[in-house]
């Protein structure tokens, strides 16, 4: 069985889907879709852009999706793959609604495209930020978030937003709860935690660049835009099932995909919770279509069962035709 997962924002780099563009045809008429659709030279952005015009939310998302959908396109056309089941990261989802043919791949990347300028727009330039917890386990960092919101001298928010693998979660707040948590944190703050989580082996964090504090209750009024433009947008049912990032459950109706991608932008990403689910399900191989070895890196850390298959360059695209054989 083979399931296909899709990356999100941190995954993207300038050239990324340039073996695809130049191989094939299709690839190509895909990039002239999602440039007519934005208005915008796609082909410039993903093939010729800067690293720094590539990470404007408002490019990344499109951009991921275009690379994403490229990737799956010419493994459904080249090898006839067939998958049993998806799932994407953050934005990845929108990726894998559109390879199980739930949304039109045009209203996709129009709706993305306003996904990242909303939510780079919910909080100003420079008070928003992010951190990755390392060696915390999700109870800790619940407790280390409400240890933090009581001891700021001037309050804030932070919040859980990616659970992505054992020991690595990453936070999302005020960018002066990140700073401050990062000098003040001490092993002894979980000491009236339950066993095991009294004890800390190891307590590291990594200050994240972002332009924005994603999957928190700062992007509320990004959530509050999107749901309008979401809940106008015409969905149809999955060719397969996909497993969504909120409550890492599939989903069984187009009110639920509708719900379940609003909810999101403001909400922690369960990848962790999402891997296992798949493991669970009798899932051997996992596809990651698009840029990057984020995922499969995550997911190996969850699942050592799992064998991954990037799709970086051509010749790690070509050995997923083995996986149609």
């Amino acid at each position: 069985m083979i399931h296909a997962v899709f990356p999100g924002q941190g995954s993207q780099a300038p050239g990324m889907g340039a073996y695809l563009y130049k191989e094939f045809d299709f690839v190509r008429h895909l990039f002239e879709e999602a440039s007519d659709a934005l208005s915008q030279n796609m082909k410039k952005l993903l093939l010729d852009g800067d690293e720094k015009e590539l990470a404007l939310t408002e490019n990344t998302q499109p951009a991921l999706l275009l690379c994403s959908s490229s990737t799956f396109l010419a493994a459904k056309k080249l090898f006839d793959l067939q998958i049993h089941m998806g799932s994407g990261h953050s934005i990845g989802e929108w990726a894998a609604l559109v390879a199980a043919g739930a949304i039109e791949f045009s209203d996709a990347i129009k709706a993305v495209r306003e996904r990242g300028k909303a939510m780079q727009s919910a909080v100003p330039v420079g008070a928003g930020g992010m951190i990755a917890a390392m060696g915390l386990t999700p109870e800790q960092v619940k407790a280390l978030c409400i240890w933090a919101a009581t001891e700021h001298p001037e309050g804030g928010v932070l919040e859980p937003a990616n659970f992505n693998a054992p020991g690595q979660i990453v936070l999302s707040g005020h960018k002066k709860q990140c700073d401050w948590l990062i000098a003040n944190t001490k092993k002894e703050v979980f000491e009236n935690l339950p066993a095991p989580h009294n004890q800390v082996r190891r307590l590291k964090f990594i200050p994240l660049k972002v332009s924005a504090p994603f999957h928190c209750s700062l992007m509320k009024p990004a959530e509050e835009t999107m749901k309008l433009i979401i809940d106008d947008m015409d969905f149809g049912a999955c060719d397969f099932p996909i497993i969504q990032n909120l409550e890492a459950k599939y989903y069984d109706t187009v009110p639920e995909i509708k719900s379940a991608l609003t909810q999101q932008i403001s909400s922690s990403v369960k990848w962790e919770d999402c891997v296992k689910s798949l493991a669970h399900s009798g899932v051997t191989e996992v596809v990651e279509f698009g840029h990057g070895k984020v995922l499969g890196g995550l997911i190996k850390k969850i699942s050592g069962d799992l064998n991954v298959y990037p799709t970086t360059n051509l010749d790690e695209f070509r050995q997923i035709e083995t996986l149609a054989k």
